[in-house]
This record gives C-alpha cells, structure tokens and sequence, in this order.
C-alpha cells in the first residue's frame, strides 16, 4: 500500500541526494577542525602565490622609477610595507576563511544528519507495514 507521507519523504531524500549528498558526505568525512583548517591552509597558499605574483607586477613595472633612486632606507621602506600589507591581507583572509569553512561544515552536518533520521524513519516505517 503507497503512503502519501513515505512518498514524500522518499522524494525529499532523492532531491537531497542529488542536489548536496555527495558534497556534505565528503565534507562531514572530516573533522570540523581538519576541515576548516586544511581549506585555510589552502586559502593561505593560494593568497601567498597571488600576492607575490601581483607584487612581483607592481615591482617590475615600476622598477625604473623605483631603482633609479634606491637607497637602503628606501628599500627598507618598500619591503616593510610590502610584508604588513601581506601580512594584514593574510591574516584576514584566514580569519574569514576559517569562519565561513566551519560554518559550511556546521550545515552539512545538520544536513547529513536529518538525512540519516530521515532514512531511519522510513526504514521504521517499512518495518511497520510489514507486520
């Protein structure tokens, strides 16, 4: 006998199995701290390459205007700014980075688990109908 409340459910398992399972399984494989931490890690590497590409740029467009009047305060100068500037970018990237990567791993998990009492529910519900 079809139940409308099982075909519903069913059907809102699919939909989730399809859309973000396989996503939020892969996330919810890890720790929340293991998660977090290694796309940190990655958003860190990442910030690193793209800031010493662009000041790598910035240097070597401006490397005329720059080395024609260097001197050792002036150099000291630039590579001061150059490492707070990197620094303070960093640091806020990873902050945030951490942030929104705990908070994406907090909603696959609460996905995941309402999935799995789902799945237990209408398991129960089979069990039911066979007696």
């Amino acid at each position: 006998m079809l139940d409308k409340d099982r075909i519903r459910l069913m059907t809102k398992m699919a939909k989730y199995e399809d859309t973000k399972a396989e996503e939020d399984l892969k996330i919810v494989s890890y720790r929340k701290k293991d998660y977090a931490s290694f796309n940190t890690w990655i958003t860190a590497i990442w910030i690193t390459i793209g800031y010493a590409l662009v000041v790598g740029i910035v240097l070597f467009s401006m490397s005329n205007t720059i080395f024609d009047s260097l001197n050792i305060r002036k150099l000291t100068a630039i590579a001061m700014a150059i490492v707070v500037i990197y620094i303070f970018i960093l640091v806020s990237y990873c902050v945030y980075t951490k942030g929104f990567y705990e908070n994406k791993y907090d909603k696959a998990h609460r996905r995941v688990k309402k999935y799995y009492k789902e799945l237990s529910h209408l398991g129960k519900s089979y069990m039911k109908e066979k007696r």
